[in-house]
């Protein structure tokens, strides 16, 4: 290991960056110095350009993979090699707003119902009704279900923040059903390797396979059901606010693209051409062809 990386491990350490990140910015990094076969401390500013125009016009890269790289180098600059260089100096590609397509409580039932394997299903069922990411999901354990206050626990979620989200009764009965069947000790999910959860990769396997049967045309990923999780809560009549608490949003403004999607909201204003009088065609005012 280089000193460079070592003191970038460090400094990402110091900020409790999560292990998923550390390890993407240190592929970044090592990508950046490949490209250039020379150590970043001895690049600058054009080079950094160079490499990003690189990633745009060879690598084809989206704004969200190029802004991952584009991190990267910020952190190995501005903090590891304590450059005093401006933002523009490495810009940050300006990301597409894009509203994700939700799954209507139909489809979520009949894609469910479609899941064969009795705890690929429940952790599926997991993450709609608790609306969880892929990786709380997974890392899920027994204790983690707390029957008596009626919640379930995400420890270090995303950001490395603990909350608690609702376990509602229907779910606590799928849940006792598969414990029943399955008797998990440590993880709620275990996985192949002894004494470790189920992978993600397994949970989107498992989801890419029920999508196929199902015969559901939208898009489905483990993540729709957390959209769909959010947006139902929202068209039931949940606050924002709560909504944001039980997702675990940062802030208040990315649980609130959800307004944009919910039929309570958008679909429930009536358009001005409804509240105009009837339309009544006017007359013909052209002069017979005859005159």
């Amino acid at each position: 290991m280089t000193p460079l990386r070592r003191r970038m491990l460090e400094d990402m350490g110091i900020r409790n960056l999560a292990a998923n990140t550390q390890l993407c910015y240190v592929k970044q990094v090592a990508a950046f110095a490949r490209y250039f076969d020379r150590s970043p401390e001895q690049l600058g500013p054009e080079e950094v350009r160079a490499y990003q125009n690189h990633l745009v016009a060879n690598k084809h890269l989206t704004a969200s993979s190029l802004g991952t790289a584009t991190a990267a180098l910020r952190f190995l600059y501005r903090v590891t090699l304590r450059q005093d260089w401006t933002p523009e100096d490495i810009p940050m590609p300006k990301k597409p707003f894009k509203l994700p397509v939700v799954l209507s409580p139909e489809e979520v039932s009949l894609f469910l119902a479609s899941v064969l394997n009795l705890k690929h299903r429940t952790i599926l069922m997991t993450t709609y009704a608790a609306g969880l990411r892929v990786s709380e999901a997974t890392h899920l354990r027994v204790a983690d279900v707390d029957s008596g206050r009626m919640v379930i626990r995400v420890d270090q979620g995303k950001g490395n923040k603990d909350r608690y989200v609702m376990l509602s009764p229907r779910l606590l009965e799928a849940l006792r059903s598969y414990w029943t069947a399955e008797r998990p000790k440590l993880w709620l999910f275990p996985g192949d390797i002894c004494g470790s959860p189920i992978t993600q990769d397994a949970v989107r396997q498992a989801c890419r396979k029920a999508h196929r049967a199902c015969g559901v045309s939208k898009p489905i990923t483990p993540h729709s059901l957390r959209h769909a999780f959010a947006t139902h809560l929202l068209e039931s009549g949940t606050d924002v606010r709560t909504i944001q608490l039980l997702l675990g949003h940062r802030s208040l403004a990315t649980t609130s693209r959800y307004l944009k999607i919910a039929t309570s909201t958008v679909c429930a204003t009536s358009s001005p051409l409804d509240l105009l009088p009837k339309i009544e065609p006017a007359p013909s005012t052209s002069a017979p062809s005859h005159l």
